[in-house]
């Protein structure tokens, strides 16, 4: 989708769309499973819908990807830390706002989609502010617009994933990825949140130790004075708190997708029962390949496969897609305060004075990239990979999109199973 051609019902249901409550959304929100074409075979909710399947338009694919991580602006950084004043505090890693919150602004993940039309990739992380509501007025209209041509086809089929275990929960095997919806599914790329954390820990004097072999990292009494060698953080500690704070990022842009769906009256919930494996691409089965990603497997070091990205669309930070460590430390730091970067005078911002406030932000010294550079090297050598304790890249949830068949609810539930938006959807968006 390039571009947004709207017929006047279109622009019609988009007026009604801005107008939706947001505690209607919350307290409406359920997952609605059921779809126009879809059928449970057996047990007290046994029911064949009447319908063929309905896949999205693309009007409706677009507005579940912007609500799940569309940009929405320049975000406003961190603004104080004692510790480095007078510097604008230097935490963040992409310059965007989105329609979720990301620790410190490290916005680390990204999304990939797949439905009846084929399997793509929509990054936003550092696409820069696609709206701006200091210039403009930000409406569901101009998401769609601005948005459109970020989206990248990367095949003509959805994704396989077969309807059976170990490749989805047993609960899920029915339903999920099911012919007509829109599969949403959102990557973290936790070697660069590692990192980030790393930055985060040094800025603040702090290293880390290796707790699961017990023993310090070798080489560390160089950056005496920069951080504290003498009462280093666990090593698993820094990688729980990268992978931990990275889930949040995916359950929220999840669920910011999902409140969409109350507000156009589409079915659909979040959930996590994919196995994640099979769809980054390490399934074991070629038949099953997913996303597609390379993986790297150590029997010795860590028991399963660990997918690293898929090449020239959603590198990790770490090898083989760079050099070494010390290559995805400066790529990083490119990130920040690099042409497009969160601390680049020229990149544009939110404030009056945003190439003033931009610049106050102190880049990355060298003896600063060689500490977190060495503590990254030892993790990735020591652990045969980096993160050393915990994936590379990680899905956590997804969310599936789709109509709902009415007739079932009607069927089983009582009144309220569904909102006024659900009833009236086919009337007013097709």
């Amino acid at each position: 989708m390039t571009a947004v051609e709207l017929t006047p019902g279109q622009r019609e249901a988009l007026e009604r769309l801005a107008q939706f409550p947001l505690v209607d959304a919350l307290y409406g929100r359920r997952s609605r499973r059921f779809p126009l074409g879809g059928e449970i075979p057996d047990g007290p909710l046994a029911y064949r819908s009447d319908h063929d399947p309905v896949p999205l338009t693309e009007l409706e694919r677009l507005l579940v990807l912007t609500a799940c991580a569309g940009t929405t602006g320049w975000h406003y950084a961190i603004m104080r830390h004692a510790r480095y004043a007078p510097h604008l505090a230097n935490y963040s890693g992409g310059a965007a706002g989105r329609t979720f919150p990301s620790a410190a602004g490290f916005h680390t993940a990204e999304i990939f989609f797949t439905d009846d039309s084929g399997t793509y990739f929509m990054p936003t992380r550092d696409a820069g502010a696609q709206v701006d509501p200091a210039a403009e007025d930000v409406t569901p209209e101009l998401m769609l617009e601005r948005h459109a041509a970020l989206i990248r086809k990367l095949s003509d089929d959805r994704i396989h994933l077969p309807r059976e275990e170990p490749y989805m929960e047993g609960h899920n095997t029915w339903i999920a990825n099911h012919p007509g919806s829109l599969l949403v599914i959102p990557v973290a790329d936790i070697a660069q949140h590692n990192i980030a954390n790393l930055c985060f820990f040094t800025q603040n004097g702090y290293c880390v130790y290796d707790d699961v072999n017990r023993r310090p990292i070798p080489g560390m009494e160089q950056f005496r004075g920069l951080v504290d060698v003498d009462d280093p953080l666990p090593l698993t500690f820094l990688e729980q708190y990268s992978v931990t704070e990275a889930t949040a990022e995916l359950a929220c842009a999840a669920f910011s997708g999902v409140l969409m769906l109350q507000a156009m009256g589409l079915g659909g919930w979040m959930f996590d029962g994919i196995d994640r494996h099979t769809m980054l691409g390490a399934s074991g089965d070629p038949g099953v390949p997913g996303l597609g990603f390379r993986f790297d497997h150590d029997e010795e070091r860590f028991p399963l496969p660990n997918p690293t990205g898929l090449e020239g669309v959603f590198e990790a930070f770490c090898p083989p897609h760079h050099a070494d460590m010390a290559a995805a430390v400066e790529a990083f730091a490119d990130r920040k305060f690099g042409p497009g970067g969160v601390y680049n005078p020229e990149t544009p911002g939110a404030w009056k004075e945003s190439d003033r406030i931009r610049g106050a932000a102190q880049p990355y010294g060298e003896d600063f990239k060689a500490c977190v550079a060495h503590q990254s090297r030892y993790i990735h050598d020591t652990f045969g990979k980096f993160p050393g304790t915990v994936p590379t890249l990680f899905i956590m949830n997804y969310v599936q999109a789709q109509h709902i068949d009415l007739g079932f609810y009607d069927r089983f539930f009582k009144p309220g199973a569904y909102l006024p938006t659900h009833a009236e959807h086919m009337a007013v968006w097709h």
